[in-house]
């Protein structure tokens, strides 16, 4: 049996004006996913358990089968493993994005304009982390360099109990003075968040890019503080081996400390210009290879939620149909009987721009075990409309498995 996870980041949201009241589920144009669904169970899944903030982290581990009231110490951590970051005991390390604050004189009145600094590449993205270790790294704090915007400070010694730290994507187009870490213990994080202004201002990788009509990355913010987590080993917990697909550092993150097999897709990008054939073409490598199982996550959806881009989440979810779905399916009917479950990790509605915690559709067909699901296509009310309902969500995966 091989088994593929078809985790569509961000897909499930909520009826949308700008797309005629539907969901982009529902506005989509997706044959295979809708014709899957009617020969598979269909249901909804509770990713995010009851007090834990609904992030991609806590839901993607849901799906991966652990459970995260027992192993989450913090998102960033996650992405450190991927980075290469060799965390101590009482290292603290938070993700630092890179944004676009407005001009204000005032720190606390800018606004934050972008929160992906105009999807700054990565190599234009390490040039300004690198400035930043030279200013402010090298004892209390250092920076690394992630992916696009994504990057990690570590804090030497540091402190996770520091209140209430909002993440940069769920307060686009807001000023921050409501949103800036206020805790006592968070003071020299705030101190860095402030001395990033004035050190990014000139810098000349965002002199170019102002000059190009593209935002700047002028400041970083912090936020997503843990210290280092522990996993179980994948294929000691279910038997079976793994392999993650992933462009950003937090999937790559987790699969290294479960000790999956990870994946580098060149061209990868976490929006909807990534590479979706280099990454089917990897799930099939690695399926034929001799892995059990491939978790092929795709970003794109999720992106287009926090950035309002309601026709661009509509193509990502066809892309993901025609591009990686389709052919996908067709690869697998050689390899004999496979398990396919598709899924978002997570809501991230148009209306809103963030993540929410409510309960994600899901798919789980058999090749060898078809079934009418009684449903014609796949979306948030069809889902619901099963009366099946997973409300541990880390159960599934076990399920899946047969474990």
């Amino acid at each position: 049996m091989k088994y593929v996870i078809l985790l569509c980041d961000g897909m499930a949201d909520v009826p949308f004006d700008g797309l005629n009241g539907q969901t982009p589920a529902e506005a989509a144009s997706k044959p295979t996913m809708d014709a899957l669904a009617q020969k598979a169970e269909v249901g909804t899944l509770r990713t995010v358990p009851e007090g834990l903030s609904p992030g991609s982290d806590v839901a993607n581990l849901a799906v991966l089968g652990y459970d995260t009231k027992e192993c989450y110490t913090g998102r960033s951590p996650l992405e450190a493993a991927n980075i290469g970051i060799d965390l101590k005991d009482d290292d603290v390390a938070l993700r630092c994005n890179l944004v676009t604050l407005s001009d204000d004189d005032v720190y606390a009145e800018k606004t934050i304009l972008d929160y992906c600094a105009g999807d700054i590449a990565t190599d234009e993205a390490d040039t300004i982390i690198r400035t930043l270790q030279e200013a402010l790294g090298g004892g209390e704090f250092d920076f690394y360099t992630g992916t696009a915007y994504r990057h990690c400070l570590v804090w030497h010694g540091g402190k996770t109990a520091l209140g209430k730290i909002t993440p940069p994507h769920d307060i686009t187009g807001r000023v921050i003075g409501d949103y800036i870490p206020s805790h006592p213990d968070a003071a020299p994080l705030l101190r860095l968040m402030e001395r990033s202004v004035e050190i990014l201002k000139d810098h000349p990788t965002n002199a170019a890019r102002v000059a190009k009509g593209e935002n700047p990355a002028n400041a970083i913010w912090l936020w997503g503080q843990g210290h280092r987590p522990s996993l179980q080993n994948f294929t000691a917990r279910f038997g079976v081996k793994g392999s993650m697909i992933s462009a950003v550092d937090l999937l790559k993150g987790i699969a290294r400390i479960a000790e999956m097999r990870v994946c580098d897709v060149e061209g990868a990008t976490g929006y909807i210009d990534t590479n979706y054939e280099g990454k089917l073409a990897a799930a099939v490598n690695e399926l034929k290879s001799g892995q059990d199982l491939v978790y092929i996550h795709l970003e794109g959806p999720d992106e287009c939620g926090h950035r309002g881009e309601a026709q661009n989440k509509v193509k990502a979810i066809e892309d993901i149909d025609r591009r990686v779905l389709a052919p996908l399916l067709e690869a697998l009917k050689d390899m004999g009987d496979h398990t396919v479950l598709i899924l978002p990790d997570h809501p991230t509605p148009l209306t809103i721009r963030t993540h929410t915690a409510d309960p994600v559709p899901y798919l789980l067909y058999r090749s060898n075990a078809e079934k009418a699901s009684g449903v014609t296509r796949f979306t948030e009310a069809e889902a619901r409309s099963t009366g099946i309902h997973e409300e541990v969500g880390y159960r599934l995966m076990s399920r899946m498995l047969n474990t």
